[in-house]
């Protein structure tokens, strides 16, 4: 096994980053464990409190400071590679500067309130060449719409930015910094939940904690499997892998 932790993450752009959300559910398994549901460390004894996008983001830093861990996040890492050539972005790392400057989405916004006149979008038709390859993904720029993931996208991506800038030497993220995985470095990837949760009975859980829950266990069970590795390289060409290095890819696609 490569990792010691598994955590699914079933995200949510709604309000602020400083906004609880019933929507941003954690999960975490560990080995052969059944996942189960990761509370707020700020929760108070006997009460309730949902998560903030601001506090997964530093609970992951500390996780990856901790251990060897395999996180999966649902939302897009990143944009089509007609929103790279339209802007003369050449890497996600001058993507994610770019994008940081136009939706600081990191600070006190909504992401409504900076979608208007915003000089950084895209047509709701382009899809990136992984979500080519299923059949129900949506565009990131396809906004107000069911199932839409381009408001948790917009909202997410400045958290991944804030991530690798605090500690990106301890953690790979998949696939920017290359298909193959370096020993004993914890992974961030983008997993798509849609083809994983009917494979696992939703017991008890509301959907957003059986998207999270299928996130961790299916990375549990496919580690502990010996076959993760082969999700980590999929069946591309020379063409296309370069395309990926900007545009990345959804973990389980193959």
């Amino acid at each position: 096994m490569q990792f010691n932790k598994y955590i699914g993450i079933d995200y949510s752009g709604a309000r602020s980053p400083q906004c609880r959300l019933s929507g941003l559910q954690v999960y975490l398994s560990k080995h052969s464990q059944l996942p189960q549901i990761v509370k707020t460390p700020s929760e108070p004894a006997n009460q309730h409190w949902n998560w903030s996008r601001k506090e997964v983001a530093h609970w992951l830093i500390e996780q990856i400071k901790e251990d060897l861990v395999i996180i999966g996040i649902d939302h897009s890492f990143s944009f089509p590679d007609s929103y790279f050539k339209r802007y003369g972005l050449q890497t996600w790392d001058e993507f994610l500067t770019d994008f940081c400057q136009h939706w600081p989405t990191h600070e006190p916004y909504y992401v409504d309130d900076l979608r208007d006149n915003n000089p950084r979008t895209g047509n709701n038709t382009d899809l990136r060449l992984t979500e080519s390859w299923t059949s129900s993904a949506k565009s990131v720029f396809h906004f107000d719409v069911q199932g839409q993931v381009a408001k948790s996208s917009h909202a997410g991506i400045p958290w991944l930015y804030h991530i690798r800038q605090q500690i990106g030497n301890r953690v790979h993220f998949w696939p920017y910094d290359g298909f193959e995985i370096p020993p004993l470095k914890s992974v961030i990837a983008e997993v798509y939940p849609s083809i994983l949760k009917n494979r696992y009975l939703k017991e008890d859980r509301n959907p957003d904690q059986h998207d999270a829950y299928s996130i961790s266990r299916w990375l549990n069970e496919a580690d502990n499997k010996g076959i993760l590795n082969n999700y980590f390289n999929p069946p591309l060409t020379d063409e296309e892998i370069e395309i990926v290095s900007r545009e990345g890819w959804i973990l389980g696609i193959y």
